[in-house]
Parts: C-alpha cells; structure tokens; sequence
C-alpha cells in the first residue's frame, strides 16, 4: 500500500516507514502530524476521489529539522568594484510515516 501525499507544495509518493524531507512544518521532534492524501493505492484498489479520499488518514511523525544544500548568490556590478557574495541554505523538516489508515 502506498500513497501520494500533498507536502509543502509537492506531491510525494509515501509508504509506511519511509523517511522524507518536506518543506518546514511546525510541531516539536516525536510529534504526529497528518499528511493530505492526494491518491491512495492497495493493491488492485486505486482510490482518487475527494470523496472516497476523506477517509483516509496519512500519519507522520517529525523527526527533527535538517537544512538543505548551500546556495551561493553573487552581486556584481561591471566596472564599480561593487562585488557581493551571499549564502542560503533552506530549512526542512525529516518525517517518518507511520500509517496509512482507512477509517471505513
């Protein structure tokens, strides 16, 4: 049984005991959250109406904060001597499904 859930703007294809990384939610580290199941497969079984998809019930549970690959942004301005240099690196959340529930 897999599912494909709505994570922070991003459509992810999740299991149960997958780890991911999604954009950053609030919520301490050992706390659940509830994911937005978007298509729910079991099986022969595909499930994709709104309707039907309500019952479903994708949960996760945060494993801690973890910051994305560094991006390096330059400012430079020709003949001035107008050079800049910054740093990024996005924050993300890891998570760990724990079930894919249906409330029948």
């Amino acid at each position: 049984m897999y599912a494909i859930v709505r994570a922070g703007g991003r459509q992810e294809k999740v299991a149960v005991d997958d780890v991911l990384t999604v954009d950053k939610l609030a919520g301490d580290v050992g706390s659940t959250v509830k994911l937005q199941a978007l298509l729910v497969v079991d099986g022969d079984d595909v499930v994709s109406k709104a309707a039907d998809l309500a019952r479903y019930e994708v949960t996760a549970e945060i494993l801690g904060a973890v910051k994305g690959p560094k991006i390096n942004i330059m400012h430079y301005r020709n003949k001035t001597g107008y050079k800049r240099r910054m740093g990024h690196r996005q924050p993300y959340t890891e998570v760990k499904i724990t079930g894919i529930k249906s409330g029948k």
